[in-house]
């Protein structure tokens, strides 16, 4: 999945921007990292903020890809739809290694 490609999320491309900005700018003023192109490196830290936030986005629709293929069956089995979205999104959080 692109960049421009990510579904909604709960903050604003702009607030990521912000958040990237700012993150960068203490960074730099503690000495932690440096930079010859601060708008670049600014870029790329919103671009690793926004691929991380919405993590959650991705699984979540992995989650109901899986069930999709398995609907038949769980209606022959009673299975309950939440519950079973529950289930399989943890087992893939696990995977991902992802803190949801």
């Amino acid at each position: 999945m692109r960049y421009a490609e990510i579904s909604p999320m709960i903050f604003s491309r702009d607030y990521i921007g912000y958040l990237a900005r700012r993150t960068v700018k203490h960074l730099v003023d503690a000495k932690m990292i440096t930079t010859s192109n601060l708008k670049m490196t600014e870029d790329r830290v919103s671009a690793a903020l926004v691929d991380e936030l919405s993590l959650e986005d991705r699984i979540n629709e992995e989650v109901r890809v899986i069930l999709d293929a398995y609907s038949e069956e769980m209606r022959k089995s009673g299975a309950q739809y939440a519950e079973m979205f529950k289930k399989v999104k943890t087992e893939l959080a696990k995977k991902y290694k992802a803190v949801l």
